[in-house]
């Protein structure tokens, strides 16, 4: 790594959640990989902040953003400390219920060495709340996008939503559009000159705009086959946002706004979209008696 003179850091993004904070940085403080580890607190209401700060030395970097504006205001603020002050090439952004190992950073890394044009690399997600390996996926249209959010539709269309399954078998790697954004490596460079996270996107759908903007910009997205990552699901988002039905009401807003500003949908597209996520609504109101 050092002779590829890379320089890796770590964003980590807290709101009202330190417990989960301080394990994974203590489970990863010893990692030789990391140049440091920044911590950012999007003004949390509790205690957060007295409990974060002691962290702090020549490994722990800890910040505090000015508004709770989100995941992907939290982390833009990461990121761009990391490249200003650390002068990071490299950042893993991971969020807070991830268990990760060095040996993952290290073979992200070597993607990044081996491709120039790498803008994001990421591993099989291994999803602890619903089960199964989160792998990448395709950048989708509108229609794509509306069967891919109902619980009942995605089940049905999902073969056409994703891409086979011959696409992944025999490989240690693939190319894909989006990844998890749960743990990923950005390009620095690369990250902030696409934009970041759009930040008028409080939490979900991060990905598919990340992923759009490297697409535009002219970089790709790697998944690695043969790594993988735990991801305990809901543990910080539970505490932040609540129940399944304001999740589900945050994650619509989060689509529509997607389909508006990415995919460039029309009034009546977007009169269907919401009449759609009426509908979904209705579902889980049902799923969940």
């Amino acid at each position: 790594m050092k002779g590829t003179l890379m320089k890796i850091n770590c964003v980590i993004v807290n709101y009202n959640d330190a417990g989960t904070v301080l394990e994974l940085v203590g489970r990863i403080r010893g990692y030789r990989c990391f140049d440091q580890i920044v911590v950012v607190d999007n003004a949390s209401t509790d205690d957060s902040w007295q409990r974060l700060e002691p962290l702090k030395d020549h490994k722990v970097a800890v910040i505090r953003g000015e508004k709770n504006g989100g995941y992907g205001y939290g982390n833009n603020l990461g990121v761009k400390y990391a490249a200003q002050v650390n002068e990071a090439t490299h950042v893993v952004i991971a969020n807070p219920d991830v268990e990760f190992s060095e040996s993952l950073v290290l073979a992200m890394g070597r993607i990044f060495s081996q491709h120039p044009d790498a803008g994001v690399v990421s591993a099989v997600m291994e999803d602890m709340e619903y089960g199964g390996l989160g792998r990448g996926w395709p950048l989708r249209g509108f229609v794509g996008e509306l069967l891919a959010m109902g619980p009942v539709s995605r089940r049905i269309f999902g073969r056409f939503l994703n891409y086979p399954e011959k696409y992944f078998e025999g490989k240690k790697a693939v190319w894909v559009d989006v990844v998890h954004g749960s743990m990923l490596m950005v390009d620095t460079a690369a990250f902030l000159g696409c934009g970041g996270y759009d930040e008028n996107i409080f939490l979900y759908q991060e990905e598919a705009v990340l992923g759009w903007k490297m697409r535009t910009e002219g970089y790709r997205t790697a998944l690695l086959l043969a790594q993988s990552y735990v991801h305990r699901h809901g543990v910080s988002v539970g505490k932040s946002v609540g129940q399944a039905l304001e999740r589900q009401k945050l994650r619509h807003e989060s689509v529509l706004y997607y389909m508006k500003h990415y995919l460039y949908i029309n009034p009546f597209q977007a009169a269907v979209a919401r009449m759609w996520f009426w509908g979904i609504l209705m579902e889980i109101r049902v799923m969940c008696r």
